[in-house]
């Protein structure tokens, strides 16, 4: 069973989001990187770009496959990661403490209420089996 770590949300495609104030630290969930395998490239929005709950903001690619990643909430970025991005392998590594992707002021914080929180996402991936 992948880690699913407390305190954050969860969006339906795997991203993870811990909120301080109005910014949302994103990242992708462990059993995300569990089943995309050993992470071998990020695209991150740079500072400045606007992102929108539900649209691609990303890709992340694997040895299996490529896959987008999706903004959990509304806002602009205001960091990205450049470590993971030199180093994506730091994903599969550390997917709740190292390997954030982006920090992002959020437009809308209430959106954060849509997301499920960590007992809502495990019971979404055993059931779903994470489709």
């Amino acid at each position: 069973m992948a880690q699913v770590a407390q305190g954050l949300r969860y969006t339906k495609t795997h991203e993870w989001v811990k909120v301080e104030g109005d910014v949302a630290t994103v990242g992708v969930s462990d059993f995300a990187q569990s089943e995309l395998g050993d992470i071998t490239y990020l695209e991150l929005p740079e500072p400045g770009t606007r992102v929108t709950a539900g649209e691609p903001m990303g890709v992340i690619e694997s040895v299996k496959a490529a896959s987008d990643i999706y903004a959990p909430v509304s806002g602009e970025v205001i960091e990205a990661n450049s470590e993971v991005v030199d180093s994506p392998e730091t994903v599969n590594a550390s997917p709740y403490e190292r390997a954030w992707l982006v920090k992002v002021r959020m437009s809308d914080p209430s959106e954060v209420d849509a997301l499920m929180d960590a007992e809502a996402y495990e019971a979404f991936v055993n059931e779903e089996g994470g489709a």
